[in-house]
Order: C-alpha cells, then structure tokens, then sequence
C-alpha cells in the first residue's frame, strides 16, 4: 500500500507524495475528538488511509517539529465519527509526549512521557479482534507498548493523521509505511 493508493478524509491544505515519503501542512485549527470534558465534537484532522478488516498491523515512521499547543501526527484506525483511535506525537505542556486517543462515542486521552526524543519516531498500531495495541519503538530497535485498549471488530480504515488543533501551518513527514498481517498476541517480549 503506497500513499498514492490511499483516500483523504479533510485533505490539508498543502500536501506532496515523493518516493514513498507524504509531507503535509495542517489547517487551521484542525482536530479529532468527541464531547468529554470540552463538550464539542471535531472531526475536521486530516486522515489519509485505506480500507482494512480483520487483523493487522500498521507502522510508520515520522517526523516533525511539534511547536504549538496539541500539534499532533500519527497513525489512525477509524470505523466511523464515532469509533476511533488516533496515537502519535502530540505537543503539550510544553513538550512533546506519545498520545493516545480512543473513541467509542466520547473520546478518552492518554499520554506518555518518552525517556528519547520524539522528532523521528517509528510507531505501530496492531488490531486483534476488538483489541487495539499502540507501539512506539526505542532506540535500540525494542517497542514500548502505550495502550491496549478497545475497539469494536469490524471494517475500519486505516492511515496517518494530523492536526493542528490550535493553529494552521504544522507540517509533519510520514516515511515507511506498512500495514500487513498482525503481529503475535504476545504482549511481553
């Protein structure tokens, strides 16, 4: 699966595809997130993806200079407006940390503070049955897993996203990405 293959749900304003590798430039004050705690509903991120049903794993590599308050990029696993995890890099208390959102009609979010740096980052999103696990990878080639967590089974649509929650203009790289069969169940290496 190439990005060339893929569908945008909101397209960037600015986006390129060269040799493997996507580069997008938000828009203004885009997002994805449902009614807790701030009472409204977005779904204006930017998610470009492709169909998937069953098991499987996704991984890509990105990169980006996280700068403003909730500038976010990562991988996305969407059912519908109503159903979906997004994880990745997303800025906050003035650092960058590994962030998970999942959404079953209200989203939830949780992050991590990761002991490296976030400019480069591989990360892995895996679906067994109704069960998402989000990867992200160390620096010495191990993944440190950030969340098991639910979601109903079924088709969904797969991909990157990012968003810009409180500005226009962030720019993100996706590089490498893959999505095939399922890694092992096995949760501790």
């Amino acid at each position: 699966m190439t990005f060339a293959d893929m569908t945008w749900l909101n397209p960037p304003p600015a986006s390129d595809m060269k040799d493997g590798t996507l580069t997008l430039s938000t828009g203004e004050r885009t997002d994805f997130w449902r009614k807790t705690h701030y009472g409204f509903i977005r779904d204006t991120g930017h998610f470009l993806h492709h169909p998937v049903s069953g098991d499987f794993t996704a991984e890509v590599t990105i990169a980006a200079r996280y700068e403003a308050l909730y500038d976010q990029a990562g991988l996305m696993l969407r059912i519908d407006e109503t159903r979906w995890v997004k994880a990745g890099i997303e800025y906050t208390d003035g650092q960058p940390f590994f962030s998970t959102v999942i959404t079953n009609d209200r989203s939830d979010w949780s992050i991590v503070a990761l002991p490296f740096p976030a400019d480069r980052l591989r990360l892995r999103l895996t679906r067994h049955d109704d069960a998402v696990r989000v990867q992200v990878r160390r620096p010495d080639g191990s993944w440190l897993m950030t969340r098991l967590g639910y979601l109903d089974p079924g088709p969904a649509q797969i991909g990157v996203m990012a968003c810009s929650p409180e500005r226009a203009g962030f720019t993100a790289d996706f590089h490498q990405y893959t999505c095939g069969p399922a890694i092992d169940r096995t949760l501790h290496d």
